[in-house]
């Protein structure tokens, strides 16, 4: 078995290697600007690696790609920055993107937006499982794209949306990254956040052996989300029988 301080090392050479890769890409518009959070917000994203990517993980969550006001600032995947700051003890240098959008400032820590997706998603692994280190034992949580697509409006672009020829370039990338993910955590489950991350973790992984389910998107844009989606998303994992 893969010791502990192994498995995050191997895991931030292989962010690393998908942080160089992605950056090498070009999009055309409508995206104007991309983000990349693995380049200015490496320092926080590399640590979130070191402290909590250590040893087998039982179930690995798996989410489309960083929102504006999370993962855009922390460096970390939906990192609502109360959760990272405060829950997960992580903190550290958040740099800028080469080009900025002015209503998509990169305030690091300091910006005053809360990420909703986040603060649902990390709440409800912090009222289930208590302190951080007891969630991180047996779960771990990955966006399958790293990249932020923008619009000349600041509107965001998700993966999904870009070109064919783009689209496919990025997502070869990003499957295997995610497979690298899934052979160093060994996960008997991995829980698309979203029918998008489900449907690209089961072409990426098909064949290999960890099964594969879905939760609701915590979005306040997926209407359904907002009506319980802790309870929903509890609920649907105890139906798969990822939590009992």
């Amino acid at each position: 078995m893969v010791r502990h301080k192994e498995t995050s090392e191997r895991l931030a050479a292989a962010a690393a290697r998908l942080r160089d890769a992605v950056s090498a890409l070009l999009f055309q518009p409508p995206v104007a600007m991309v983000y990349n959070p693995l380049e200015y917000a490496w320092t926080v994203h590399e640590l979130y690696l070191r402290k909590y990517g250590g040893g087998r993980k039982r179930v690995v969550f798996v989410g489309m790609n960083p929102g504006p006001w999370g993962m855009a600032q922390t460096g970390v995947p939906f990192g609502e920055i109360a959760a990272v700051r405060d829950w997960m003890g992580l903190s550290g240098r958040v740099d800028r993107p080469r080009r900025e959008h002015p209503r998509r400032p990169i305030e690091g820590f300091s910006c005053p937006r809360s990420e909703v997706s986040g603060r649902r998603l990390w709440g409800a692994f912090r009222e289930r499982f208590g302190p951080a280190e007891n969630f991180f034992q047996q779960h771990f949580v990955a966006n399958y794209c790293p990249l932020i697509f923008l619009e000349e409006t600041g509107r965001n672009r998700t993966p999904d949306k870009l070109p064919g020829t783009e689209k496919k370039r990025l997502f070869r990338i990003c499957d295997e990254h995610l497979r690298a993910t899934v052979e160093f955590l060994s996960p008997d489950w991995v829980i698309g956040v979203g029918r998008f991350a489900r449907i690209r973790a089961e072409r990426a992984l098909s064949g290999d052996s960890p099964r594969v389910g879905e939760i609701l998107h915590p979005s306040p844009a997926n209407p359904a989300a907002n009506r319980g989606w802790t309870a929903q998303a509890v609920r649907r994992l105890n139906q798969l029988g990822v939590w009992e």
